[in-house]
């Protein structure tokens, strides 16, 4: 258990904090993976670190304002250590349960109220029930083959996150995405798996399920059927600063007996030792359930329990961010954004105890509360340090937690100044906002899909096949009779909330889907943005450099990330899928003064989207076909590593039924019987 939070004080701290300490930090994440100190260039560089910190506080004088009502600060403790090891790898069997129940329906509010009677939980979007709009009229753009494409490598599938920890898995839906790369090495986590590769493609480590790498109980225990913790939203940051690996995921604490979840929820931290992440990590909690328990502020969350939904990583100079978005756990309705920030030279070396700050945004946009604050990620080491560091975020302003109508033409920007202060006793960071008029976005569209065999779906409407329990296919799946009309489904667009943020060249670029229409349809696009920060001691501005919007007729573009070098050499990665492609791996070059390119595949999609979420069977109706929430993208020296989910195998209704027994629906390894998601990491070179 954390300890209490202790409220901060309005007295300063040292303008110069205990330099010993800050070069112990920054000498010992100069050192490589065997102990030994790197080359002479970094260690000089990384002795500079508290030079740097002296100059930062002094700039900003002795003074320091009151703490505010929306900001605490308090200690967390190292839980452990951890590596990413891989284990038994199960049959991928059909078995009961096969879905956690807080999966059972996603996206009702009716649905969410019911569920807090009997302790689950859904997709917290407030957004899908607003109409998609027309959107922006845009040119579309051509499909070409990537002369830019250095490689593309199937990464993690269904296959994998079933099977993980000898098969003690529930079927997962949707594949959320993190991809990180540096020092040799690619690490990609998707809802509830990880694996290290090399850059070649070869993989390093076995697939180990987040339960296991976190120290939890597996998520169902096949033969005494108990249930542990449920992770999900994982992402992943390697810091070239410091040279340390991070990773996070929002974990649900559960009811060992029957699977409920008990209110409690947590962003749990691993930071690697070293630059290899094949090696030791070590483990931190931070409760965010926000009810007053567990050294957490009381955010008066209906029905109890906050749930810290939906967190996404960035880092600066001095710290390390966590935003989340705060909805009560157990009823419909939001609270506001979190910011949750952190010395993370402290994290780097794996302190003991480590100080958290989290910040509140209710009604801080004009009275609103803020929604998805998306923490700037920074390709090498070139960070704002104006103000005394800054760390900058994005945020859009149309989605229903942000009391917006599912249209807008202003997004935000955000400024945590005064980030040095994070390295002290007493951190006093500074959080302020503004607004940018940009091009009007809106909801988009579900994503249609090209024809072709859905084999679940198909075995859910067949009636004539024989099996054990009588006729019919959907026999295997169900004890009770259900209709038989299932369709091939359309896939799940994001709600317009904006995805990852990248400090480049001096600039922020980021992107969110939206309605376009384009060859006289309505379909999901994308809007991408590249905005000239500008900050002071009392305020934060923005400055739009390029923006634009990207669709391709007949198709739909979804979950886009963009990725940029040092250089401002920049890529938009996404989901391709539509009329001509099945749900496709591609991305576009971003250029500031042409825009984007041609839309490029890195790899196409082989059939259609056939995962449980699809059909009202199991879902409700109608199902919300869920597709990664998000995708990656992350520079690398002069290349861009993207990732995203794609389908990588079909299979007809008969070769899905084939092996009705402990193969059922793997169509030959390339699938399970209730999802066959993918994903695709490549390297591009802009």
């Amino acid at each position: 258990m954390a300890e209490p939070r202790r409220r901060r004080h309005a007295r300063a701290p040292p303008l110069c904090p205990n330099l010993a300490t800050l070069l112990q930090d920054a000498l010992a994440s100069a050192r490589a993976p065997n102990g030994e100190l790197m080359n002479r260039r970094r260690v000089l560089a990384w002795s500079l670190i508290p030079v740097l910190v002296c100059a930062a506080l002094l700039a900003v004088g002795a003074r320091v304002a009151p703490a505010r009502a929306d900001t605490i600060t308090r200690q967390i403790p190292s839980g452990g250590t951890t590596s990413i090891r891989g284990g038994s790898v199960g049959s991928g069997a059909l078995q009961q349960p096969e879905i956690r129940p807080s999966e059972e329906r996603e996206d009702e509010a009716a649905a969410a109220r019911a569920a807090a009677a009997r302790g689950v939980t859904v997709d917290r979007s407030l957004s899908h029930g607003l109409r998609s709009h027309a959107g922006a009229a845009v040119a579309g753009a051509k499909t070409t083959s990537s002369p830019q494409l250095v490689r593309s490598i199937d990464g993690l599938n269904h296959r994998d996150q079933r099977t993980a920890n000898g098969g003690n898995q529930f079927s997962l839906e949707p594949p959320d995405q993190g991809l990180c790369v540096g020092n040799g090495f690619v690490l990609e986590t998707v809802n509830d798996v990880l694996r290290v590769y090399d850059t070649a493609g070869n993989p390093v480590t076995g697939v180990t399920d987040q339960n296991s790498f976190y120290g939890y109980p597996p998520a169902i225990n096949r033969t005494t059927g108990a249930s542990g913790p449920f992770l999900t939203d994982p992402s992943c940051l390697f810091d070239r600063l410091t040279r340390r690996w991070f990773h996070v995921v929002l974990t649900l604490d559960t009811d060992p007996a029957d699977g409920a979840f008990v209110g409690t929820n947590h962003l749990d931290i691993a930071v690697s030792k070293t630059s290899d992440p094949t090696g030791q990590w070590a483990i931190y909690s931070v409760p965010v359930q926000d009810d007053g328990t567990d050294g957490t502020p009381d955010h008066g969350c209906e029905g109890g329990p906050c749930i810290g939904d939906y967190p996404q990583i960035g880092a600066d100079a001095f710290g390390f961010y966590i935003t989340t978005n705060e909805y009560p756990f157990f009823a419909d309705g939001f609270h506001a954004a979190q910011v949750y920030a952190f010395n993370k030279f402290a994290l780097a070396r794996n302190a003991a105890t480590v100080n958290v700050t989290q910040i509140d945004t209710i009604g801080a946009v004009a009275g609103n509360p803020g929604f998805t604050l998306r923490p700037a990620v920074t390709p090498g080491i070139r960070y704002e340090l104006a103000q005394a560091g800054t760390e900058y975020f994005l945020s859009s302003m149309a989605a229903e937690e942000a009391n917006g109508n599912g249209t807008d033409n202003h997004i935000a920007i955000w400024s945590l100044t005064k980030t040095a202060t994070l390295l002290t006793s007493n951190p006093q960071p500074v959080l302020r906002n503004a607004t940018i008029g940009v091009g009007s976005y809106s909801i988009s569209p579900k994503a249609d899909q090209k024809p072709g065999d859905f084999p679940l779906g198909q075995c859910i409407n067949d009636t004539t096949l024989a099996t054990p329990f009588g006729p019919g296919c959907w026999q295997l799946l169900f004890t009770e009779e259900p209709a038989h009309d299932e369709v091939i489904s359309h896939l799940d667009a994001s709600d317009t909330r904006m995805h990852q943020v990248t400090f480049a060249d001096g600039k922020l670029w980021s992107s969110l889907d939206t309605a376009v229409n384009v060859g006289g349809a309505t379909k999901a696009g994308v809007e991408f943005f590249v905005v000239r920060p500008k900050v002071s001691g009392s305020a934060v501005s923005g400055s739009i450099v390029k923006q634009g919007y990207l669709g391709v007729k007949n198709n739909n573009l979804t979950y886009p990330t963009v990725g940029v070098t040092d250089a401002g050499r920049a890529v938009i990665s996404f989901t391709l899928v539509g009329a001509d492609h099945y749900p496709s791996a591609a991305y576009a070059g971003l250029d500031l003064k042409s825009g984007t390119g041609p839309v490029r595949v890195a790899a196409e999609g082989k059939g259609v989207s056939d995962g449980f979420t699809s059909y009202k069977a199991f879902v409700g109706d109608p199902p919300r076909t869920r597709w990664g929430d998000y995708g990656a993208a992350v520079a690398d020296g002069n290349s861009i590593w993207i990732a995203n989910e794609y389908i990588n195998q079909t299979c007809t209704l008969a070769e899905w039924f084939a092996n009705a027994g402990p193969q059922l629906g793997s169509c030959g390894g390339t699938r399970t019987a209730l999802a066959n998601w993918a994903t695709r990491f490549s390297q591009v070179r802009p």
